[in-house]
């Protein structure tokens, strides 16, 4: 968590109240070869009990103003395609679906021994 916490592109919020975590959004602010900087949200995550009262929305502005501030001018993040509460969160705060269309993610286990 340290090295996590640590890392200068590391960008992460929590909302709380007086007693629990209601939610969090976690990501990185990326240099990019292509494009300016930009943001990357890993992840937004809001309890299921406090859903649809804005507590996403706010994390996902708060995530949005930090990377702002940073120098960022674009922000990326992926979503189920079934998942309308997300969608339609996304299209609130003006994201539009990417030019390029559906995309396919593909994880890597990298070990360092191999070269």
């Amino acid at each position: 968590m340290r090295a996590f916490a640590g890392t200068p592109t590391t960008l992460a919020f929590v909302a709380v109240d007086e007693t629990e975590i209601l939610g969090w959004c976690w990501g990185h602010h990326l240099a990019r070869p292509d494009s300016g900087p930009m943001l990357y949200v890993h992840q937004l995550e809001v309890a299921e009990s406090h859903r649809r009262k804005g507590i996403g929305r706010d994390l996902l502005r708060a995530f949005m103003e930090a990377g702002v501030k940073a120098g960022a001018t674009k922000m990326s993040l992926t979503t189920g395609a079934e998942n309308v509460a997300a969608r339609s969160l996304c299209e609130s705060l003006g994201g539009g679906l990417a030019a390029q269309g559906p995309t396919v993610n593909y994880w890597f286990l990298l070990d360092p021994h191999q070269r």
